[in-house]
């Protein structure tokens, strides 16, 4: 076997620690997850499970994977799973303020027409 010369074996391993620390340097997404949870969190608060049932189920399936996927120590997956189970329950959130707000709406309406047909009633 010939001998390597030194500078050559050197820098061989200095590029395979570099590969090895550039594949483990993401972070783990911990703000991130809680953020997620958060969301999650709030949509369930605001009614999402009963107005937005589908995004719901998306969103906890979601943290669910990234929590797994935090348990794996596969951070990049983490983060994305996450990122998504924020976004879903968000537009839960905002799909379950959105309905509440139209019920109101429809509510406040049917409360004016029959103030409407009480004052008629009267006048006549």
């Amino acid at each position: 076997m010939k001998n390597i010369p030194r500078s050559l074996a050197c820098g061989a391993i200095a590029c395979a620690t570099a590969l090895a620390a550039g594949c483990a340097s993401v972070p783990a997404p911990t703000e991130q997850m809680a953020v997620s949870r958060s969301a999650v969190a709030n949509a369930v608060s605001a009614g999402g499970t009963e107005y937005a049932a589908v995004e719901m189920r998306t969103a906890q399936e979601k943290m669910d994977r990234a929590s797994r996927a935090m348990d794996k120590e596969d951070y990049a997956a983490a983060r994305t799973l996450a990122e998504e189970a924020q976004a879903d329950a968000r537009l839960a959130e905002k799909k379950a303020q959105s309905a509440k707000a139209e019920k109101a709406a429809s509510v406040t309406q049917e409360d004016t027409r029959v103030l409407r047909d009480e004052m008629n009633r009267k006048t006549k």
